[in-house]
């Protein structure tokens, strides 16, 4: 059965659209993106284009939904590509607390998917290391969270259960699933131990965004138009953001089955996303050391935590997904040579 979204009541939309200065409303209707438990709509009015939502029970936290706000104020006074929040008529608040919930109004910006070329990759690596550099000294009363995919408790957690999770009727018998499992583990506690013997515990951290990936931004002439969902964002080395950035945007699919997926990742849209970020905020040699193991870290913590918790990656069978990911890193680590060296050209 298909999951319904969370829709708003009439009466409830005009009271809180209310505490708004847009002027005569031409027209609302339903944007059913994102969270199906976060109702949206889309809004045109004499003033402008507005999306305005209602933030789902466990992410509107208001201590933290402000944080987010301080952080995106912050970076639109420095002209970052992001929908501008719109404050209330009275108090020019960026929330909107009624009846226990959390209410947003952001301009509407109209822009498209990342289509994979070049360009795209280049300017998705430029915009992170702007983003890194406009809040390298971004202060806070809040305290952000601190945690990632490297050398995390709930990681090594995740890959234990993996095995029992595995639906019995779609796993094969005897050792091939410990075996793949074990390999996967391995690979994660190597690669966590090469990141630390790096030097990583010792670099600075800051404000990171920590979900960069193509669906969190909308492109224009393959230029980043607006960078959303900033939710994710916390402490951390910037080199754990822009690693786990890269894999995103360098990372092959293709098809429902992932066992036929390459294991090789995009090389050219490795290099082009490193060189955008580097053409802004300088990456040091012992950070671009660090990359290729962190992307295995990263990839692994992405499919286990899932898996571990239903027996599959979305619509995906949770072993298939499980060979893939094993694949995939054992690749990254035959060739952490040649893409830790992709700047020195």
């Amino acid at each position: 059965m298909a999951k319904v979204h969370a829709t708003f009541e009439a009466e409830l939309l005009a009271t809180c659209l209310s505490h708004y200065d847009l002027g005569i409303i031409k027209g609302i209707r339903k944007f059913p993106a994102g969270s199906r438990r976060a109702p949206k709509v889309i809004i045109k009015s004499e003033k402008g284009t507005f999306l305005f939502k209602r933030r789902a029970h466990g992410r509107d936290h208001q201590a933290k939904v402000a944080f987010t706000h301080q952080l995106q104020l912050h970076l639109a006074a420095q002209n970052f590509p992001l929908p501008h929040l719109v404050g209330t008529r009275d108090t020019n608040n960026s929330m909107l607390i009624h009846e226990d919930h959390v209410y947003e109004m952001f301009e509407f910006i109209k822009g498209k998917g990342y289509d994979a070329s070049l360009d795209a990759t280049f300017n998705s690596g430029r915009i992170l290391g702007l983003y890194h550099k406009l809040l390298s000294d971004f202060q806070s009363d809040y305290t952000p969270p601190t945690g990632s995919y490297h050398d995390a408790g709930a990681i090594h957690q995740a890959i234990g259960k993996t095995v029992g999770s595995l639906p019995i009727d779609s796993r094969p018998t005897g050792d091939e699933v410990p075996t793949t499992v074990k390999r996967i583990e391995e690979i994660y506690v190597q690669s966590a131990r090469k990141v630390e013997e790096i030097g990583l515990p010792n670099w600075p951290q800051q404000i990171v965004h920590g979900d960069w990936h193509p669906g969190n931004m909308l492109f224009r002439d393959r230029h980043i138009v607006a960078v959303i969902d900033y939710d994710a964002a916390r402490v951390q080395q910037r080199v754990i953001d822009f690693a786990n950035g890269v894999l995103q945007f360098s990372i092959l699919g293709g098809g429902d089955d992932p066992t036929k997926w390459p294991e090789y990742v995009d090389v050219t849209r490795f290099k082009r996303f490193m060189l955008g970020y580097d053409s802004v905020n300088v990456i040091t040699k012992h950070e671009m050391q660090c990359v290729p193991h962190l992307m295995c870290e990263a990839m692994i913590a992405e499919g286990v935590l899932p898996i571990a918790a239903t027996g599959s990656f979305g619509r995906i069978q949770g072993y298939p997904f499980l060979k893939m990911i094993d694949r995939k890193v054992r690749w990254i680590q035959e060739n952490v040579e040649a893409l830790s060296s992709v700047l020195d050209d």
